[in-house]
């Protein structure tokens, strides 16, 4: 008789339980879940671009069967500038809006709270300084890296589409377009530079979100002008450029680790082109000391915004 009041017990305790789990995860869940209700440029904004981007190409398509005709005498440098330069500047100016929307949703994402005061509702939740900052992180360095990757993906589906709708109806095989912008390897090029970009910016972000949870108003001017100030007080005062060339590498040297340089017979490259997939170098992009150290960095800028969000108060 007493074992089963004992297994009821054991199946009551262990059906509480359960969703404790999950419950641990739910503050931060619904914290990126606020995240990307109350930022909806996150994902507006590239598409906004997709559209100008296929309503240029949809205006390019009426000369297009002209142009793949006109293109069969001429090399294959100049044959890419004319079928897949479109393509290639379409893709670009998606991956820079994604890292434009970045730059300014981590500029904002912990001073706009303490601007219009919300910060004393957020606060009052069970939620931990350390849940929403990840929640805030996790947007530059995972949501919106997927938002743009996608939407760059889907927009080049829908130009080489209608591409080759087009030159269907005409008559012109669509051969040249697709060898020129070959869609596996575009697509593989896409997703690397998304993923290489974002790792090496990720100090970047991490230094926007301190701008972001320590200063007042302007953010945009400290975060710029905090590294040009040391850039040109140790140019004054050492005459060396260690800041200056620090920033230049931070900027633009994933393009150096990331990928190698193309190679110097110009008449070979001009004649048969190259594959891009060559260019790749990902193993000397993973070694390089410079990810991991600021990789680094990002860790400690972040814990740093965890900190200052404690103790900072509504403006």
């Amino acid at each position: 008789m007493s074992t089963v009041p004992d297994t009821d017990a054991g199946a009551f305790n262990r059906s509480t339980a359960q969703p404790a789990v999950p419950a641990r995860t739910r503050p931060f869940y619904w914290s990126l879940r606020r995240e990307l209700w109350e930022y909806r440029s996150i994902y507006i904004a590239p598409l906004v671009v997709a559209g100008i981007v296929l309503f240029g190409y949809a205006v390019r398509l009426a000369h297009l069967p002209h142009m793949v005709q006109a293109a069969e005498s001429l090399p294959w440098w100049k044959q890419f500038l004319e079928l897949a330069l479109p393509f290639a500047i379409a893709m670009a100016s998606i991956l820079v809006t994604g890292v434009v929307v970045a730059v300014f949703y981590c500029l904002g994402a912990l001073n706009n709270e303490r601007r219009d005061r919300t910060i004393l509702f957020w606060k009052s939740l069970p939620v931990s300084d350390l849940t929403a900052v990840l929640s805030k992180a996790c947007v530059p360095l995972i949501i919106l890296p997927v938002v743009v990757l996608a939407i760059a993906l889907v927009t080049q589906l829908l130009m080489l589409a209608a591409g080759t709708a087009v030159l269907l109806a005409r008559g012109t095989g669509a051969a040249p377009l697709w060898s020129h912008w070959p869609l596996g390897q575009a697509s593989l090029l896409l997703g690397y530079l998304v993923v290489v970009g974002t790792l090496w910016y990720a100090p970047i972000y991490g230094w926007l979100l301190v701008v972001s949870a320590w200063a007042r108003r302007m953010t945009f001017l400290w975060a710029v002008l905090v590294p040009i100030g040391l850039s040109v007080v140790e140019k004054i005062a050492l005459d060396t450029s260690y800041v200056g060339g620090l920033i230049r590498y931070r900027l633009r040297g994933f393009l150096l680790e990331a990928f190698a340089s193309p190679p110097h017979n110009v008449h070979a490259i001009q004649a048969n082109g190259i594959d891009p997939l060559s260019l790749l170098t990902p193993g000397k992009f993973f070694s390089s000391p410079g990810l991991w150290v600021g990789l680094v960095v990002a860790a400690a800028f972040i814990a740093a915004s965890v900190w200052l969000r404690r103790d900072r108060e509504p403006i």
